[in-house]
C-alpha cells in the first residue's frame, strides 16, 4: 500500500486469496473465508489468530456473523452452506441444495432468515431454526455473484453475470412465515388467490426492478443503509449508482477510475462515501453526491476481491490475494488542547467549541473552520495560545496545511474566521506567547514563526524527524522513528537526547516537569530534560494519556483506562464500551472526548493508584485514610505490597487465617499471628509461630506455642533459661505424673534437686548411679541407706575424685515476667494507628519513622494538617502562614571522643573499609578523614568540611562496639559490617548510620512538616542537615542511588525556597525598593519545586502579598497557578475570589523583575532570577543555580561544595 496520510492500516494477516470477510457486530473479530477452504477468526485489535474451522471442500466465498446469535454461515465451492457456533467451535448442520458453487451468504437483521446466491443461478432463503429451504427465486441467466438484505424493507438486491442488476420483493414470504394473528382479512385472501403468482407460480418473492446499464457482468450490489440508493459494480470497470421508489427504479450516475474488473463495493455507513476494491490492486473512495474519487489506494502485487464496513464503528476490511486488511478512512482523534480549566476542540462539524471543567458545560461554537482543508479529513491537531487567545490547527490535507485563528471573545454562534494565516508544513506548535514551530516533513525543516506568519528562524531538524511537540518553553521536541530530541530553539542547540520508538504524542504535566511518550504500544515518562523515569509495554494499542493532580499518568487503550506511576508500578482503573481521548483527570472524573467529538465525564476509582502513591511517597497518613475509608482489597494488591516489602500494609486487607498468618510472620506482627495460630490449630504453624517468637525474644509466645505442641523438653529448657523456677517445679509433677523418667531427671537437674534425682534412680533400680550422685553431693545418710539395700560397704566400691557439685544460677531478677525483645518490632506508623497506639492520629499527627520509635529526629505528637490542607485561617498580611506549635526534635546526646589513633586507620578491619571503597562515608568509618575529604573534594568539589564534621564522628562512632576487658587494659574493639554475611575480606565494609529510609521517613517528614507549620528557620537547619547526611553515606543498590539524588534535588529546592521567604522576612516595608525586593522574593518563593500543597502555601501567600499592594496582574498569575494546582477547597475559595476581582484591571501597580510567561531559575546566593540561555553555574553536590559571578564561592544550600568546581559525581554504592 501507498504511504498516506489518511488511510490508517489497523490489522493485515497473510494467508492464501481471501473471497470473503464479515465483521462481528461486537468483539474485536472478523471473519476470513480462503480460497483455500480454510475460514480464519482474526482478533484484529490483539493482531491473534483465534481458530480455524476447516469442513469445506474447495474455496469458500461467503461467510456471514449472524448480529445477535453465536454463529456464523459459509458457503463455498463444495455447493454447500454451512451454519457455525464460534462457541462451540464446531458446525451445527449444512444446507444442501444448490448444484453449483455458492457465492454469497448472508443472515437475516430479524428473521431467522439465510439468502445465498449461487452460480446455478438461483438465489436462495434458508430457514436456519427449521433447517429447511423456504424460497428460492429464479430469473438470472447466468451466474448470481451476490445478494443481500435491504437492512430495514422486505427488499433483496441481486447482481449476475447476465449484466443485470434484480430488486425483489419478498413481503409476501414475510407473511407467509409470520403468525397467522397477525394478517387482515386481505392478507388472508390475498395469500389464498394463485392469481398473484408469477410466471413461475412463485408469490413469495416477486421481482420487483430490473436495472441495467452494465456492459459485462456484475460482480456486487448493495443497498444503502438509510437512503433509496444501490450501488453496484462490474466487469465493465465501473462502479454504478442507482435510485429506487416505490414504483420506479433508474440509473443516477457512474463512477469511473477502476482500469480492471471491479469486484466489491459499498456505501460508508456514515458518511456520503462509496468504497471500492478492484483487481486493479486499488481501493477507491468516492463522493456519493459528487460521484468523484476523493482517495485511492494501491497495493504493489495483490488483487483486491472483496470490502466490507464495520456495522458500529468506522472499520473497513479488504480481501486481496495474500491475506485481509482492516482499515480506517481517518484519523477519529479529535483535534483539542487544554488551557487552565477550559478545553477547546473541534467538532465532526468542524466547529471549534470549548468546554468548562468547573462548570461541566459546552459553549456554543466559536468559529468555523469548514474551508480547512478537504471536507473529508479532519484537523489532526490543535494548539492554543492563551495570551493572544489564538489557535493553530493543522490538517493532513494538501500534504499538511495549518491555520493560525483568532478566537472570538464571545460565543455568539459560528463565525467564519476573519484575520486567517495559512501555511503548508506537516506539523505546528506553539512554542512561546508570539512564536510558533512549522515542521514540513517534506523539506525536513522546522520554521519558527511569529504572529504575523513570518518566518523569524529556521532549523534543520536531525534526520527522518517525523513530527515536532512543545518542548517546554523556548523549546521543541523532534522525533524521529527510533529517538526523541530536546531542542532549545533560542540557543539553536541540541540538550537532550533519548532513544524511543515510534512516538506518537506527547503529554506534559501540570507542573510542566514530566512528560509522557506514548508510541503506538508503549507509554515512556521523561522528565522535562528528557530523562527517562519509567517505560512500559502493552499489547493493545494504547491511544491517549492525561496526567492527575496527584502526578500519576492514566492513559486509555482501545479498551481500559488504565494508570502508572512515575516508578512504573500501572494498573486497570476501568474498562471502555467504546473508545475515548482522556483530556483531563480531576479527582474522581475523567473527562475524554469520544469519536464523535462529544465531551464525556467518566466515572473512576483512584483508591487503588492513589494508594500506591502514598506507599510509594510514604505518606502514611494518606494510607491509613484509604485503609479505613475503602474497600481495597484483592490478590493483587496483597502481591503488589508484599513484592514491595510491606507486609505489615498487606495484613490490613487480608481475611484469609492462613494468609494473615503468612503474612503476619513475614512482618513480625506476632499478635495477629498468635491469633491466627489458635484459630487454624495446626503443629506445623505453632512450630514456625516458636522460631519466629524466639528471634523476637517473645518467650511468652514461645511458651505457648511450646505447650500446644507438647514439647516438654523444649518447654523446660526455656523456664530454665527464663529463671521460672516455679514452671519448672510443675514440669517435674507433670514428667512424674507421665512417667517419663528421662523429663523427671532433665528436671531435676534444672532444679537442682537432687533429692528427686537420688528417689528417680533407686525407682529405676540403678543403685551405682544413685550412690555415685549421693557421695559427690556429701548426703552421707543416703549413701548409707543405698550400700544396706545393696548388701555392699564403702570398701568395696572404688570412685573417682569428685569436685564440688555444680549447682544450677538462681535467678536474682524475675526476668520471666517480662520478653526480652531481641529483634526491632517492625510496626510502621499507620500500623500502630489501627492498633490504637498512636493518640493523635486522627488529629493528623505527624508520621514517625517505619520501625524504630525511638530514633532521634523523630517527630512527638505534633498536630500537622494533611498535605495541602491549612490548619487555621492564614494572616490577613499574608507575611506567612499559622500553621500551630513549634515541633520538638530530640536532642542527640554527646559522642563519645574516641582517637582515631588507638582504634581507627591503624587497626587491620579498619584499614580494610578504607581500602575496599571508593566511598568518603567508609573512609571517615575507618577514622581515615583526610582521604574521606579528598574523595569528596574529587567527587563533588567539597572545600568547607567544618559543617560535616558531627556526621563525621556520627559515622565513625557508629561504626563500633567497645566491650570492657580485664581492668588496666584497653576495650575490645568489634568492628559493626553493614554486609555481615561477606567472607572475602576484600569486601567487608562498615554499617554507616541514618540510612536512606531514615532520612526519607524521618527528617525528609520532619522537614515537609517545618514547611507546613511555618518553622522555616527549623526547616532549613533539617534539609541542610539531609544534604549533610546524604553527602557523607552509603546505599545498598543502585536504585537507592537514584533515589537518594532525588532527596538531595528535594532538599536542596526546599533550602533554596525557605532561604527566599526568610529573607524577605527580614526586608522592612518601607520604602518604594524595599517593597519592590518584598514582592519579587515572594514571587521568586513559588519558583522552586516543592511539593503540591507547599507550592500552594507558596502561592497563596504571593498572591495576597501582591493583592494588598495592587499588583493585581501578578496576584491574577498567582491565583490561575493555584486553581491549576487543585487541593484545599478553602484556598481555592480565597484565589477565585482574588482572581475574579484581579480580572477587573490586570495592572501591576509596581513593576518587578517576574516574567510569569517565562522559565527560570533562582540563583541561590542573590536570590534573582537566571533565565533561559543566559551564563549560571551549579554546585556539584546539591544542583542548585547560581550567576556566573558567583563561581568559585562556597554553595550557600549545602554550606559545603564549590560553586561550579569540576568534580566526577557523587559516590554512594560501591558494586
Amino acid at each position: 500500500m501507498q504511504s498516506s496520510p489518511n488511510m490508517l492500516t489497523k490489522f493485515e494477516s497473510k494467508s492464501s486469496r481471501a473471497k470473503g470477510i464479515a465483521f462481528h457486530p461486537k468483539r474485536p473479530w472478523i471473519l476470513v473465508s480462503l480460497h483455500s477452504s480454510t475460514i480464519q477468526l482474526w482478533d484484529y485489535r490483539m493482531g491473534t489468530l483465534i481458530d480455524r474451522f476447516e469442513e469445506h471442500d474447495g474455496p469458500v466465498r461467503g461467510i456471514d456473523f449472524h448480529k445477535t446469535q453465536p454463529l456464523f454461515v459459509s458457503g463455498g465451492d463444495d455447493y454447500k452452506i454451512k451454519v457455525w457456533s464460534y462457541q462451540s467451535r464446531r458446525c451445527l448442520f449444512t444446507l444442501n441444495g444448490h448444484l453449483d458453487y455458492v457465492r454469497t451468504v448472508f443472515f437475516h437483521h430479524e428473521l431467522p432468515w439465510i439468502l445465498s446466491s449461487s452460480d446455478d443461478q438461483t438465489i436462495r432463503i434458508w430457514n436456519w431454526q427449521n433447517r429447511s429451504l423456504i424460497c428460492t427465486m429464479t430469473g438470472h441467466n447466468h451466474y448470481t455473484m451476490c445478494a443481500q438484505f435491504h437492512p430495514k424493507d422486505d427488499l433483496i438486491v441481486s447482481a449476475s453475470l447476465d449484466q443485470s442488476v434484480r430488486v425483489w420483493d419478498i413481503s409476501g414470504l414475510r407473511k407467509k412465515h409470520s403468525a397467522p394473528t397477525s394478517m387482515t382479512f386481505e392478507d388472508q385472501m390475498a395469500r389464498a388467490n394463485s392469481n398473484q403468482a408469477d410466471m413461475f407460480g412463485n408469490t413469495d418473492a416477486v421481482v420487483k426492478f430490473v436495472l441495467e446499464g452494465h456492459d459485462r457482468g456484475v460482480n456486487w450490489v448493495a443497498f444503502h443503509p438509510t437512503l433509496p440508493l444501490i450501488v453496484s459494480s462490474g466487469d465493465d470497470r465501473l462502479v454504478k449508482l442507482w435510485r429506487m421508489s416505490e414504483t420506479k427504479a433508474w440509473e443516477v450516475d457512474t463512477c469511473r477510475g477502476h482500469f480492471q474488473n471491479s469486484s466489491a463495493c459499498l456505501f460508508h455507513p456514515h458518511q456520503d462515501l462509496i468504497l471500492s476494491v478492484g483487481e486493479d490492486k486499488t481501493i477507491r473512495v468516492w463522493d456519493l453526491n459528487k460521484r468523484t474519487s476523493v482517495q485511492s489506494f494501491k497495493r504493489e502485487n495483490d488483487r483486491f476481491w472483496v470490502i466490507a464496513a464495520h456495522p458500529e464503528i468506522n472499520l473497513f476490511a479488504a480481501g486481496h490475494d495474500n491475506g485481509v486488511m482492516v482499515f480506517k478512512l481517518e484519523r477519529e482523534r479529535p483535534a483539542s488542547a487544554i488551557y487552565q480549566n477550559q478545553l477547546f476542540y473541534i467538532t465532526k462539524e468542524k466547529m471549534v467549541r470549548s468546554y468548562d471543567f468547573t462548570k461541566n458545560t459546552e459553549s456554543t461554537p466559536l468559529l468555523s473552520l469548514r474551508k480547512l482543508g478537504s471536507p473529508w479529513m479532519p484537523p489532526r491537531t490543535l494548539s492554543y495560545n492563551p495570551a493572544e487567545r489564538a489557535i493553530l490547527v493543522t490538517s493532513p490535507a494538501d500534504n499538511g496545511t495549518y491555520e493560525l485563528v483568532h478566537l472570538p471573545r464571545d460565543s455568539s454562534g459560528a463565525l467564519e474566521p476573519t484575520d486567517m494565516k495559512k501555511g503548508s508544513g506537516s506539523s505546528a506548535v506553539f512554542v512561546a506567547r508570539n512564536r510558533f514551530a512549522v515542521f514540513t516533513q517534506s523539506s525536513q525543516q522546522v520554521d519558527i514563526k511569529d504572529l504575523t506568519n513570518a518566518t523569524t528562524k529556521t532549523i534543520k531538524p536531525p534526520p527522518g524527524t517525523t513530527d515536532v511537540f512543545f518542548g517546554g518553553t523556548g523549546s521543541i521536541l523532534l522525533v524521529t522513528p527510533t529517538n526523541v530530541v530536546l531542542y532549545d530553539i533560542q540557543q539553536k542547540k541540541q540538550l537532550a537526547e533519548l532513544t524511543v520508538a515510534g512516538v506518537k504524542y506527547v503529554v506534559w504535566s501540570s507542573d510542566g516537569l514530566y512528560a509522557a511518550l506514548l508510541s503506538k504500544h508503549n507509554v515512556t515518562i521523561v522528565t522535562k530534560s528528557l530523562e527517562q523515569v519509567s517505560t512500559l509495554h502493552e499489547t493493545i494499542r494504547i491511544k491517549s494519556a492525561a496526567w492527575d493532580d496527584a502526578g500519576v499518568l492514566l492513559y486509555s487503550t482501545l479498551n481500559h483506562i488504565k494508570y502508572t506511576l512515575l516508578n512504573g508500578d500501572n494498573g486497570i482503573v476501568r474498562t471502555l464500551d467504546q473508545t475515548v481521548y482522556l483530556v483531563r483527570v480531576k479527582a474522581r472524573s475523567v473527562y475524554c472526548l469520544d469519536r464523535a467529538s462529544k465531551p464525556k465525564v467518566l466515572e473512576v476509582d483512584p483508591t487503588e493508584y492513589r494508594f500506591k502513591l502514598a506507599l510509594v511517597k510514604r505518606n502514611y497518613e494518606e494510607m491509613l485514610q484509604i485503609i479505613k475509608t475503602s474497600s481495597l482489597v484483592g490478590q493483587s494488591i496483597i502481591s503488589y505490597l508484599q513484592k514491595k516489602g510491606y507486609p505489615e500494609i498487606a495484613l490490613q486487607f487480608v481475611q484469609d487465617p492462613q494468609t494473615r498468618f503468612e503474612l503476619a510472620i513475614e512482618c513480625g506482627n506476632l499478635d495477629v499471628a498468635v491469633e491466627m495460630a489458635k484459630q487454624l490449630d495446626r503443629p506445623k504453624l505453632w512450630t514456625r509461630l516458636g522460631t519466629e517468637a524466639l528471634a523476637h525474644g517473645n518467650h511468652q509466645v514461645v511458651e505457648m506455642a511450646y505447650q500446644k505442641l507438647r514439647q516438654f523438653d523444649k518447654l523446660s529448657f526455656l523456664y530454665l533459661c527464663t529463671g521460672d523456677e516455679e514452671k519448672l517445679a510443675r514440669m517435674a509433677k507433670i514428667a512424674e505424673h507421665r512417667g517419663d523418667f528421662q523429663s523427671r531427671f532433665q528436671n531435676a537437674l534444672y532444679l537442682g534437686d537432687v533429692d528427686a534425682r537420688l528417689q528417680m534412680l533407686k525407682e529405676l533400680d540403678l543403685y551405682p548411679l544413685a550412690y555415685a550422685t549421693a557421695k559427690a553431693n556429701g548426703l552421707d545418710e543416703e549413701v548409707q541407706t543405698i550400700l544396706e539395700a545393696s548388701g555392699l560397704t564403702e570398701d568395696q566400691i572404688s570412685l573417682p575424685t569428685m569436685g564440688q557439685p555444680l549447682q544450677p544460677p538462681r535467678p536474682i531478677v524475675p526476668t520471666q515476667k517480662v520478653n526480652w525483645p531481641v529483634k526491632a518490632a517492625s510496626h510502621s506508623f499507620f500500623e500502630k494507628a489501627l492498633l490504637g497506639e498512636v493518640g493523635a492520629i486522627d488529629d493528623d499527627a505527624a508520621p514517625t519513622s517505619n520501625g524504630f520509635d525511638h530514633i532521634d529526629g523523630a517527630l512527638e505528637d505534633e498536630a500537622i494538617p494533611r498535605d495541602g490542607e491549612l490548619g487555621e485561617e492564614e494572616d490577613e498580611d499574608a507575611a506567612g502562614w499559622d500553621m500551630g506549635d513549634d515541633i520538638n526534635v530530640e536532642t542527640e546526646s554527646d559522642f563519645v571522643n574516641v582517637d582515631s589513633a588507638d582504634a581507627g586507620a591503624g587497626s587491620s578491619e579498619a584499614d580494610l573499609w578504607a581500602r575496599n571503597s571508593p566511598i568518603a562515608a567508609d573512609h571517615a568509618a575507618a577514622g581515615s578523614f583526610e582521604t574521606a575529604m579528598q574523595l569528596l573534594n574529587r567527587q563533588l568539589g567539597a572545600v568547607n568540611f567544618t559543617p560535616l564534621k558531627p556526621r563525621f564522628l556520627e559515622i565513625y562512632q557508629a561504626s563500633k562496639t567497645y566491650l570492657p576487658a580485664t581492668p588496666g587494659l584497653p576495650p575490645l574493639v568489634n568492628y559493626v559490617r553493614r554486609n555481615i554475611e561477606e567472607t572475602d575480606t576484600r569486601k567487608v565494609l562498615p554499617i554507616i548510620p541514618r540510612d536512606l529510609e531514615t532520612i526519607a521517613t524521618v527528617d525528609l517528614q520532619e522537614g515537609y512538616g517545618a514547611m507546613r507549620s511555618n518553622k522555616l528557620e527549623d526547616g532549613l537547619k533539617t534539609f541542610k542537615k539531609i544534604l549533610h547526611c546524604l553527602l557523607v553515606n552509603a546505599v545498598s543498590s543502585q536504585q537507592e542511588v537514584g533515589e537518594a539524588k532525588k532527596i538531595i534535588s528535594t532538599a536542596a529546592e526546599y533550602a533554596t525556597a525557605m532561604a527566599i521567604e526568610l529573607e524577605r522576612r527580614t526586608i522592612s516595608t518601607e520604602g518604594d525598593e524595599n517593597l519592590k525586593r518584598s514582592l519579587e522574593l515572594s514571587a521568586y518563593f513559588t519558583i522552586p519545586k516543592l511539593e503540591v500543597a507547599h507550592r500552594q502555601l507558596a502561592l497563596m501567600a504571593a498572591m495576597k502579598l501582591a493583592f494588598t499592594n495592587k499588583n493585581f496582574s501578578s496576584a491574577l498569575s498567582f491565583a490561575n497557578r493555584m486553581l491549576a494546582n487543585g487541593g484545599s477547597a478553602k484556598l481555592l475559595d480565597q484565589a477565585k475570589k482574588i482572581k475574579s476581582q484581579c480580572e477587573r484591571s490586570p495592572q501591576d501597580k509596581i513593576d518587578i523583575e517576574f516574567d510569569q510567561f517565562a522559565e527560570f531559575d533562582v540563583c541561590a546566593s542573590s536570590h534573582t532570577p537566571i533565565y533561559g540561555g543566559s551564563a549560571s553555574v551549579a554546585c556539584p553536590f546539591d544542583g542548585a543555580k547560581y550567576h556566573s559571578q558567583f563561581k568559585g564561592q562556597v554553595c550557600k544550600v549545602c554550606e559545603v561544595c564549590e560553586i561550579g568546581a569540576p568534580a566526577s559525581g557523587i559516590r554512594l554504592f560501591a558494586s
